[in-house]
């Protein structure tokens, strides 16, 4: 009949879905507070990059403080979940990929609660020909310049050698990590690019302000790996930031921290103990 409630409480159906459209949260009718989008942020990054970059910079101090000098210690990016049972290895390692995807859905759930979505930041197929193209050359001139800041750092000794992957050589190993490129890419992409700058452009900060925090946050989350790590992340975040605020597409950095990714976990399995530049534990 199109009503809700008893006779006395009566609402058509078509009513309550225009209260709810038009503030887009259940029928409030009014947009979201300044306080409570300030919230929203901080929630989201709560419940990822922003509480890794507080156990990151709580490790790397730890790792400072520690007897053995930092290149002696390891930061693994990929290990096994449960040594010596292949199966229940895998499907682990697939639980923990969906799952860290969960803050990047959130994001763009709550990006399109006001109208925007993946689209709105450039996280869709309207152009895959120029995204993957620029992606590509984004990763090569990115990658390149990752592994010498990587190698300059670990040199002079303020950076953890850094283990892609202790993975075991089994048949899904080269497919897990080759899914672990692609959901560290969008989750970070998303969430410290596409949501973080679209929002503080929301409240008002300027440009400069909002790259330098973005950029600032993704070289924290990586403090794990040591001062190395945080540096060449930080000049990643603000070129890659840089490139959203010009272009508002993150399609082409997904696919570029992809291919990053990509080549550093299956390139460490192809050449670890095979060449005497690459650190090992």
């Amino acid at each position: 009949m199109g009503v809700r409630g008893d006779e006395r409480t009566a609402v058509p159906i078509e009513a309550d879905r225009s209260a709810a459209g038009a503030g887009g949260l259940g029928g409030i009718g009014r947009p979201l507070s300044r306080r409570l989008l300030v919230a929203e942020v901080w929630l989201v990054l709560g419940v990822s990059l922003g509480a890794s970059a507080l156990w990151a910079a709580v490790r790397y101090i730890g790792d400072l403080t520690a007897p053995v000098p930092l290149r002696r210690q390891v930061a693994e990016l990929n290990s096994s979940a449960a040594p010596g049972r292949p199966w229940l290895d895998l499907a682990l390692q697939l639980v923990g990929i969906a799952t860290a995807l969960v803050p990047a859905l959130l994001a763009l759930n709550l990006l399109a609660r006001d109208g925007g979505g993946p689209s709105a930041i450039g996280l869709d197929c309207r152009r895959p020909g120029r995204d993957v193209g620029f992606g590509a050359g984004l990763a090569a001139m990115v990658g390149g310049t990752g592994l010498g800041l990587y190698l300059l750092a670990w040199h002079s000794g303020v950076n953890l050698t850094v283990v892609p992957t202790s993975l075991p050589a089994v048949w899904w190993r080269v497919p897990v990590l080759l899914a672990s490129a692609v959901e560290n890419a969008l989750l970070e992409e998303v969430v410290v690019v596409g949501y973080l700058l679209t929002r503080l452009r929301r409240f008002g900060w300027n440009d400069r302000t909002a790259l330098a925090t973005s950029a600032v946050l993704r070289g924290s989350y990586h403090l794990y790996q040591g001062f190395g790590g945080f540096v060449s992340n930080l000049l990643m975040g603000l070129l890659f930031g840089r490139i959203y605020q010009r272009h508002g597409r993150i399609g082409p950095l997904v696919v570029a921290h992809s291919l990053i990714d990509s080549v550093a976990f299956v390139g460490y399995v192809i050449l670890v103990g095979k060449v005497s530049w690459l650190p090992q534990p």
